[in-house]
């Protein structure tokens, strides 16, 4: 069997390519970048590693738990995606300044703040009139000056019935004194109008 020049020249081609592959795999150059890859590769694990930890501490408030997430954080690359989407959703900082935010509103409507209706001002439920506007939020009792509820009919404080005044200081306005009802007249006419004349 005798083979053409073409296919040997083809062959010592092949032979010299593959050659040079198995050359470069098995030179110093090769060693080098494997190395640094590895090298590479493992500092980005330990990253990983470091942020699990790091992260699951600001998250997860018991240690037990924060110590598994950093195991599972040891499983290359997989250990940390199922970490992502397991951990808690929030900060425990951001948990705490939301509970102290409801509390403080919850604290603020029990206290139920009172306002004056005009200026708007924070008045305190024992003032009588506003300090900034003088505009009069209660009634005071008659006999013993303490602020009284508009609801109420009696003073709490000393027994006394309650004698009602308009709201607000506005005595007088519930009272006003009926008018007198005017009679309209008939208009005069005037002259100017012709007279319509009846057939």
């Amino acid at each position: 069997m005798t083979l053409s020049p073409m296919t040997l020249l083809a062959a010592s081609k092949d032979k010299g390519l593959f050659d040079g592959v198995h050359k470069f795999f098995h030179s110093g150059t090769w060693l080098v970048i494997r190395n640094l890859l590895f090298f590479f590769v493992a500092v980005f694990w330990l990253a990983t590693v470091y942020w699990v930890y790091k992260d699951a501490r600001r998250r997860i408030e018991d240690p037990w738990l924060v110590a598994m997430s950093t195991v599972l954080g040891f499983v290359p690359f997989i250990g940390v995606l199922i970490y992502m989407l397991f951990r808690p959703p929030e900060y425990l900082e951001d948990v705490r300044e939301r509970e102290l935010e409801i509390k403080a509103m919850e604290e603020r409507l029990s206290r139920r703040d009172l306002h004056c209706p005009v200026c708007r001002a924070e008045v305190d439920p024992a003032f009588l009139i506003c300090p900034v506007c003088t505009t009069k939020l209660k009634q005071a009792c008659g006999t013993c000056k303490a602020p009284l509820e508009p609801l109420w009919q009696v003073c709490p404080y000393c027994e006394t019935p309650i004698e009602r005044t308009g709201p607000l200081g506005l005595e007088g306005t519930l009272e006003s004194p009926p008018r007198s009802r005017r009679r309209l007249r008939p208009r005069a006419r005037s002259t100017e109008e012709p007279e319509a004349q009846v057939p």
